[in-house]
């Protein structure tokens, strides 16, 4: 398989696995009107990996499943909330691909250490733009009602969302100290392996 193709059907099957780990978490880590979302897992795979694009790729490909839930299943951000969870998560993957590559030094794969610093350092541009999705676009998009019920629920998202993120690194942390699940993907994406 030609690299190009090898790197299309990894983000689809990224892209498969972030939805997957979304229902998952949904349906079983719910408490109230927050639930851990274990998504990034798929974002932070394929950009420290596959780098910035395909972590941005993957990034929106994640988000479209949390949009649809929370912009119209389980929700009422509508399509702001498909344009927006898409847009942060894409932040989030093009952030990490970006630091892994400064990152991974002549091996192209960060440490364990790093990655976990990676995936921390990623997070913080999504966080940002969450803040200004709630704090001033769902004021400005949504009826008034709905934005006095939603505005609040910052605060409880953004420490949710440390939370899943703080759990995310160490698990990426692990992935990459394993010698077999990094030449794994790297052999799936067509590099050359050399941990």
């Amino acid at each position: 398989m030609r690299p190009r193709a090898m790197s299309v059907a990894f983000a689809a099957l990224m892209g498969a696995l972030g939805n997957a780990l979304f229902v998952l978490s949904q349906s079983v880590f719910t408490m109230g009107q927050v639930a851990l979302d274990l998504s990034h897992v798929a974002t932070f795979i394929s950009a420290i990996y596959g780098g910035p694009w395909l972590g941005c790729v993957v990034g929106v490909l994640v988000g479209v499943g949390t949009g649809i839930y929370f912009g119209y299943v389980g929700g009422s951000l509508g399509l702001l909330g498909l344009i927006g969870l898409p847009t942060g998560k894409a932040l989030t993957g093009i952030t990490a691909g970006f630091l892994s590559r400064l990152a991974g030094g002549s091996q192209g794969v960060p440490q364990s250490r790093k990655a976990v610093a990676i995936v921390l350092a990623s997070y913080v541009p999504e966080c940002l733009f969450t803040v200004v999705f709630f704090r001033a676009l769902v004021p400005l998009f949504l009826p008034p009602e709905v934005a006095a019920f939603l505005v609040p629920l910052l605060t409880p998202i953004l420490v949710k969302a440390w939370i899943e993120i703080s759990f995310i690194a160490v698990l990426m942390g692990a992935l990459a100290g394993n010698r077999g699940f990094v030449e794994f993907v790297q052999r799936f994406l067509g590099q050359k392996t050399n941990v």
